[in-house]
């Protein structure tokens, strides 16, 4: 081989190198590696790790994971932000390439997402988006929440013939549901046959929507249907429904379609629920993260389309 063809194989190798230095490579045991040689770590801080949606969102997150050789390092706020501030600033300290949070409150996290842009690790969201104003998200990645929130007021139309009173059950410190209600009175204001009588929080989880739902009860006797926002609160609502002796006479919507709900439907308990698809929510987010660490362009925001869950779907 002459001199110039050696060098220009030197060249060439060098040239192969530098890229895959620059684009992460993988150890002998699969996991990616960044332009450093450390491992690539994903630090997740969920909102909770007991409902099933975030079982199937976490299942999404560590599948896609597992195929780019990311390790991921899981950890849940259970509702609680001051908690999950925490772990935001332990993934800083570990200094994970990226982290991924579905925030427990959309404007207190805040604070969080800011420290760790301050040490230059990009935050993306799931599920639940920052409303705080200054703190930076690479990438949002949700169901498309306003959409959801369409198809459950259309499915309180249908089940209670375009008239009646409608109470709802909400839950207004996270960003999702705020998307959700909005939707869901957006179509509501089309039908006037329906009004809103109560909007009222239940936070999220079973026993409070249950609470809720009784003073609703209690305060508007004659109330037709509820929309609770996830299925803890529309299971709450149904309680609260058997208790007071009106099963079948006031229609429940929810939301997410858990396998308790779907029991329900299936029973003609509960309406109808709006499904989304976490494991896809989750499977986008890491994606995302991939595509972000390897120099590419990720979009702001990407809404996966949701449906609607009833008693032909539940058969």
């Amino acid at each position: 081989m002459s001199r110039s063809a050696q060098w220009g194989v030197i060249v060439l190798s060098i040239g192969l190198l530098t890229l895959g230095l620059a684009c992460g490579q993988a150890d002998n045991d699969g996991k990616a590696k960044s332009s450093d040689g450390s491992h690539v770590k994903i630090g997740v801080s969920l909102l909770t790790r007991t409902h099933p949606f975030y079982q199937d969102l976490e299942e999404g997150l560590k599948a896609a994971a597992d195929s780019a050789g990311f390790e991921l390092l899981v950890t849940a706020g259970e509702f609680d932000v001051a908690k999950q501030k925490d772990q935001v600033q332990d993934f800083i300290v570990q200094k994970v390439n990226a982290i991924v949070v579905s925030p427990c409150d959309s404007k207190s996290i805040g604070t969080a997402i800011q420290a760790a842009n301050e040490a230059g690790i990009p935050v993306f969201t799931a599920d639940i988006a920052c409303l705080a104003e200054g703190a930076k998200v690479i990438s949002h990645c949700a169901s498309d929440n306003y959409e959801g929130g369409k198809l459950a007021a259309q499915a309180v139309a249908e089940a209670i013939g375009n008239s009646g009173k409608v109470a709802i059950i909400d839950h207004p410190e996270v960003e999702s549901v705020i998307q959700r209600v909005k939707g869901f009175e957006d179509e509501m204001a089309a039908h006037e046959g329906i009004e809103i009588v109560a909007k009222l929080t239940g936070h999220g989880v079973k026993d409070q929507a249950f609470r809720t739902a009784e003073d609703v009860l209690q305060a508007h006797p004659d109330v037709t249907a509820f929309f609770g926002i996830n299925d803890d609160s529309a299971l709450g609502v149904l309680a609260a429904v058997e208790k007071a002796g009106k099963a079948g006479k006031v229609k429940i919507i929810g939301f997410d379609a858990v396998p308790e709900a779907r029991k329900a439907i299936k029973e003609g308990k509960i309406y109808a629920d709006v499904i989304q698809q976490p494991k896809l929510i989750g499977q986008t987010t890491i994606e995302s993260i991939k595509t972000y660490l390897s120099g590419g362009e990720v979009s702001p925001t990407v809404l996966i389309p949701c449906g609607l869950f009833g008693q032909a779907e539940a058969q």
